[in-house]
């Protein structure tokens, strides 16, 4: 059976995948990121694409997602599926990021998914079920330098969304929180420097990660099985075990690993 499938981030990268995996099962989709243009250029990827719906918005922009929530919901009658996959990384030293940069990827990653994830809940409970996917990161398990404000928005939703899932499990709903490692994709060219401007190039490992169709296959994999948490990637994955057993030796890697 077809499924309602609302996906953000859906302009590039692990978003857009996941575009194509779910259209593939023939769900009906809505696509939402900042790139009106891009968001149709996805679209018209999809075959006999009127299943699929572009509703375009910053996810930054907190007080406006109430209301692009409503007309979200109002485009099929109702959301089955949230795929929280819209977010923006950081390349700065902490102590050289402005204020309104962390603000900025705090507001984009972590208040912009909550708002969303609310908005739909009451609908999810009122028609029995349904299911949220958080697109968190390795970085939400622990930090590294360069990315304070991004591992911190990443953490808070593993906070948030944990205690979210054990408040509406009894309401059949389903949280996951995907924890991807090093994904080839332009997350680290999009990534905000201290000042807020984009970097601009892409990390090395990010090159040389894993694709994103390859990731979207996984994510839907996991998010079938309910599962409520999955790290996806390469060895990086390994990390997330070394740092809950052997942190002083987590620490020491991590100071001395290349990281752009």
């Amino acid at each position: 059976m077809s499924k309602i499938v609302w996906i953000t981030g859906a302009s590039s990268g692990i978003g857009e995948a996941l575009v194509y995996e779910y259209f593939k099962t023939g769900d009906k989709l809505i696509i939402s990121a900042r790139n009106r243009d891009e968001l149709f250029r996805v679209k018209g990827n999809c075959q006999n694409s009127f299943n699929v719906h572009v509703l375009p918005f910053d996810l930054s922009d907190t007080v406006t997602l109430q209301n692009k929530a409503e007309e979200a919901i109002k485009i099929f009658g109702k959301i089955d599926l949230l795929i929280n996959s819209g977010g923006v990384s950081q390349r700065g030293l902490a102590l050289n990021t402005e204020l309104k940069t962390e603000q900025q990827i705090m507001d984009t990653n972590f208040w912009g998914t909550v708002v969303l994830s609310k908005a739909v809940l009451p609908l999810m409970i009122k028609n029995g079920g349904g299911q949220i996917v958080v697109v968190s990161s390795l970085v939400g398990k622990f930090g590294t330098k360069l990315r304070s404000a991004y591992a911190a928005s990443k953490h808070a939703l593993h906070g948030y969304f944990d205690s979210l899932r054990s408040e509406v499990y009894d309401k059949k709903i389903d949280i996951t929180i995907v924890c991807p490692g090093f994904i080839k994709t332009n997350v680290s060219v999009n990534a905000l420097t201290a000042s807020g401007n984009s970097q601009g190039t892409m990390d090395d490992a990010q090159a040389n990660g894993m694709t994103a169709k390859d990731c979207a296959t996984e994510i839907v994999k996991a998010v079938a099985a309910k599962k409520e948490e999955v790290y996806i990637g390469g060895k990086e994955t390994k990390a997330v075990l070394l740092k809950r057993f052997f942190p002083k030796i987590f620490s020491k890697k991590v100071r001395e690993a290349k990281v752009t």
